[in-house]
């Protein structure tokens, strides 16, 4: 009898995790019901699982069992549902959940260096300092300085060798990393929480005191060459360089991050120095963590090695370089290529710009789409549909990429040569349409598939802290979850039919296009259906 209870109360509660809601079931049936439920075709990949970055069609699930043979059913039509008090209590609980996210708490000290934490009482944390100076603040001459900056700070301080450095860090088990953007360097590293206060003092050896000794940087010169030959295999970031080439021509964002094959010969430690002094200031830093982290014990720490040596700037503080955009293209054809790679994009608007949530739900109904995926004609995005049943491309991204006070909004496209044209027309015509008549329930679709991809982004103590010290420089604050999605959910498809028109209609794009690209159409065309497209 007790065997025979907990079955018949389990049972239900696994019906109502798959579906959502309660049914009243004879045992028997319901227990047909979760085995066909739980042995989904495979091949029939639905939007959440895209979304969610699940494994692709054919492969197994960790902990998922296969398809087996399932009990026959009984018909739907006998077996009432029963939408019950508890589904009602679970919907009431999800924003009780997001509410219960630690707090971000956040002090500035004397210098104007920013400490910012959450802390979720995890055994592992994540610390880092985010630094507001990229390959933006550089000039022709020292362009890929910040790069080079970022190789050097792992090759020795003045207190601990190279050696010494990385057996410090093999024996913490932890690691250490940084990346060089167009406007922000990062330098963090990831440990035990109670190895904290060593992470925070190495991070502030290595940008106070290193040696940038002459050997090291001669012997740098040749790991960044052969980085930039690996960059130039890979064709998306070579066809994403040549965009932000032709659009912000002439202008800092226009150059490249790593910097050209010249510079990396000629950079000198005085170069590097000149960059440090200039732009690793208090009030430009932001020492960012997360995970089990206590934030007293952390702005204790960043007083002791940071107080008195990151002082504020004397004078003037650097201007931010103005980039302007230009519609234009660049094209590289190449017909010994299999494919042509083809990006175009717009200007778009900045960090804290009030159309910034609406392009970023205009850009997430364009969606994405490679041949690896199923569904076909049943894809959410109308673009991918079109893409799916005309065999256009095999694989399309759309991209929102925000800068300080401006952004690219647009489309990375790989066809097959006959394709190209078809294919940008496709894309044309879509944007054409997110201008004069996308509906509400695709708005309210894309709002809820980009609410969801940005939770699933915050996922462990790294991808957290990575948006705590990003936010503090690109807001000087952190914005709550709630705050957020109430932004995101104010969005309707009046607004987004308004910003596509102010940011889309009759602008005049930028155009990157590599590989066989003989029947890309001319410029000129390109820009007419940027106003309208033809059937």
């Amino acid at each position: 009898m007790a065997a025979a209870a907990v079955s018949r109360t389990l049972l239900p509660v696994a019906g109502r995790r798959l579906w959502g809601f309660t049914r009243r079931l004879p045992l028997r049936a319901a227990a047909a019901q979760v085995s066909l439920a739980s042995s989904r075709p495979r091949g029939s990949r639905c939007a959440l699982d895209r979304a969610s970055g699940s494994p692709a069609p054919g492969r197994r699930r960790p902990g998922r069992r296969g398809g087996g043979a399932a009990a026959p059913s009984p018909p739907r039509c006998v077996l009432p549902l029963y939408f019950g008090g508890d589904r009602l209590r679970s919907t009431q609980a999800a924003p009780q959940v997001v509410l219960n996210v630690p707090e971000t708490q956040v002090t500035c000290l004397e210098n104007g260096l920013r400490v910012a934490s959450e802390n979720s009482g995890i055994s592992t944390c994540t610390v880092g300092l985010w630094i507001d100076a990229g390959s933006r603040y550089e000039n022709e001459k020292n362009n890929g300085t910040a790069h080079f900056l970022e190789h050097m700070a792992f090759k020795g301080t003045k207190k601990r060798s190279q050696l010494d450095l990385e057996l410090e860090i093999e024996n913490m088990g932890a690691h250490l990393n940084a990346y060089t953007s167009r406007e922000q360097t990062v330098y963090y590293a990831k440990a035990f929480s109670k190895d904290l206060p060593r992470a925070v003092e190495i991070l502030a050896d290595i940008i106070q005191n290193s040696t940038l000794g002459e050997a090291e940087i001669e012997r740098e010169r040749g790991v960044i060459l052969r980085e930039m030959q690996e960059v130039e295999t890979n064709l998306q970031e070579v066809v994403f360089d040549y965009l932000h080439a032709t659009a912000y021509q002439n202008t800092a964002l226009g150059r490249t991050i790593l910097g050209p094959t010249e510079n990396i010969k000629s950079i000198s430690r005085k170069d590097l120095v000149d960059y440090i002094t200039t732009h690793y200031k208090g009030p430009r830093i932001v020492l960012a963590a997360a995970g089990g982290v206590c934030h007293n014990e952390l702005l204790e720490l960043a007083k002791f090695h940071f107080g008195d040596s990151l002082c504020a700037h004397k004078g003037d503080v650097p201007a931010l370089p103005p980039c302007k955009f230009t519609g234009s293209e660049i094209r590289v054809r190449d017909d010994k290529m299999p494919l042509a790679h083809l990006a175009v994009a717009i200007e778009a608007v900045g960090w804290t710009h009030p159309d910034t949530i609406c392009l970023m739900v205009a850009n997430t109904l364009i969606g994405n789409w490679d041949r690896s995926f199923g569904g076909g004609m049943n894809l959410s995005s109308k673009l991918a549909q079109l893409t799916c049943h005309g065999n256009l491309c095999h694989s399309f991204q759309s991209f929102n990429t925000s800068y300080t006070d401006t952004g690219l909004w647009g489309l990375y496209m790989v066809c097959e040569q006959a394709t190209v044209a078809d294919m940008l027309h496709a894309v044309q015509k879509e944007w054409m349409r997110l201008c004069t008549a996308v509906s509400e329930s695709e708005v309210a679709r894309a709002k809820n598939l980009l609410k969801t991809n940005m939770l699933l982004q915050l996922d462990g103590s790294t991808p957290i802290c990575e948006d705590i010290g990003r936010q503090m420089l690109c807001y000087n604050r952190r914005i709550p979850i709630p705050e957020l999605e109430a932004r995101i959910d104010a969005v309707d498809a009046e607004m987004v039919r308004e910003v596509c028109t102010k940011y889309i209609y009759g602008k005049s794009p930028a155009i990157a296009a590599l590989g066989p690209i003989e029947r890309l159409p001319d410029f000129n065309q390109i820009c007419s259906n940027m106003r309208w497209t033809r059937d």
